[in-house]
This record gives structure tokens, sequence and C-alpha cells, in this order.
């Protein structure tokens, strides 16, 4: 594959995403640009971010829900926390996910090359939120 020309404005969306710890939809990353490049479109957003989770720059992740994928600038390993009622994304650190990959490593049939690991529930916002109402 050659080489990617240098974009300004893909340097800027993968800034952007670097930046956050929200795990932003690609219409959020767009909204944030706006203030610094006003004239970016959506879909030059929406390509840029296809753009790097294809080369492995960025990650991509569904809620499992239907609603829009969700981008994390954070390629370090790690676990996601996803609310089944707000669909919010947080970043977990679960210890023993690494023996877990060396026990897939024996079990499988070839080479594990990755993992990625959510885990499915109520946050405590929401949780708060049913017990006041």
């Amino acid at each position: 594959m050659p080489a990617l020309k240098y974009s300004r404005q893909r340097e800027a969306v993968k800034k952007a995403l670097m930046n956050r710890r929200d795990h932003p939809t690609a219409d959020m990353v767009y909204t944030s640009l706006r203030e610094t490049f006003p004239n970016i479109s959506l879909g030059t957003v929406y390509r840029n971010l296809s753009l790097l989770a294809g080369l492995g720059e960025i990650n991509r992740i569904s809620t499992g829900n239907g609603d829009a994928e969700h981008f994390d600038g954070n390629l370090t390993p790690h676990q996601h926390f996803i609310c089944t009622h707000c669909h919010r994304i947080y970043d977990m650190q679960v210890e023993s996910a690494a023996s877990l990959l060396e026990e897939a490593q024996r079990a499988a049939p070839g080479s594990v090359e990755s993992c990625r690991m959510n885990f499915y529930g109520v946050c405590r916002e929401c949780m708060q939120a049913q017990d006041a109402g």
C-alpha cells in the first residue's frame, strides 16, 4: 500500500480523538472540530475515522445496540464497560485479561493476534437515576 499523503484534516481528526477519553461518535468529533475547522464536512470526518481505524491508529467500538459507532484513540491494552441504558463507554483495566489471552492462544488452532473485550451492564449514574426515580 502506498504511503498516505499528509492531510491536515486527518491529523486534526486523530488529534481530536487522542485528546478525549469519552469514546465519541463521528458526530461528536465533527462538532468539536468545527471550532477549529469551520469548513470541515461530516463526510470528511467519517472517512478519516474509518481510514484511521482501518490503519489501526484508532479503535472503532460498537455498543451493540445499532446506534452510531464510537471511536477510541487509546491503543494501550484495555477493556470497555458499555452501559446498556445510556450506552456510555468506560475504559477498564482487567488484570486477568492477559492470562485469558494466553489461555486463548494455547487453545486456538492458530496464532491469536488480538482480542477486544467488552463488558455490558448498567453504569452507576443510571443505577442512581433509577433509584431516585
